[in-house]
C-alpha cells in the first residue's frame, strides 16, 4: 500500500507540468498591421495638406500635367504681386541671386511658376522672364486641372 501512494503522489505532480500552457512560437502580426494602416491613412489625409504654403489661387487649364524625375523649384507669384520661393518671401530683385544659389547654378533646373488668377498677367511673365534672363532653360507655369462635373 505504501508503495501505490507514492505512485499515486508523484502523479500529480507529473499532471499539474501536462496542464501548464506550451511556449507560444507564433508572433500575432494584426496589432502591427493595424498601425500600419492607420498610418497609411494620416500620411494620404495629410500629404495634400504638405505641398507649398504660400496661398495661390491657380487659374484651371486643360493641358496634360507634366511628369518629371527630379523635385522641381516652386516660385510663386501672389495676388497681391509678392514673389516667393517655395515658402520664403523674397525680393524682386534677388530674385536670380537666390535661385543661382539653391540650384547651385545648374540651369537645367526645373523651375515651376504659380501664379494666382487675381495677379495681372503681365506680373507673372516679367517673374517668368527675370528667371530665364538668368539663364534658366526649364522654366514652366503651373495651373490646376478644371473640376469635371460628375
Amino acid at each position: 500500500m505504501g508503495a501505490q501512494l507514492a505512485k499515486s503522489g508523484g502523479g500529480r505532480r507529473r499532471g499539474r507540468r501536462n496542464n501548464r500552457r506550451a511556449a507560444m512560437s507564433d508572433i500575432n502580426v494584426t496589432p502591427m498591421v493595424d498601425v500600419m494602416l492607420v498610418l497609411l491613412v494620416i500620411f494620404m489625409v495629410a500629404a495634400p495638406l504638405m505641398t507649398v504654403g504660400v496661398e495661390v489661387d491657380l487659374p484651371e487649364t486643360s493641358a496634360a500635367p507634366m511628369t518629371g524625375q527630379d523635385e522641381p523649384l516652386v516660385v510663386s507669384v501672389s495676388a497681391e504681386g509678392t514673389i516667393y520661393i517655395m515658402d520664403s518671401e523674397i525680393a524682386q530683385s534677388t530674385l536670380t541671386e537666390k535661385l543661382a544659389a539653391i540650384t547651385e547654378n545648374k540651369a537645367d533646373t526645373r523651375i515651376f511658376v504659380r501664379g494666382d488668377k487675381a495677379i495681372d498677367y503681365g506680373r507673372v511673365m516679367e517673374v517668368m522672364g527675370l528667371i530665364k534672363d538668368a539663364g534658366f532653360t526649364k522654366v514652366a507655369l503651373i495651373a490646376e486641372l478644371p473640376a469635371r462635373d460628375s
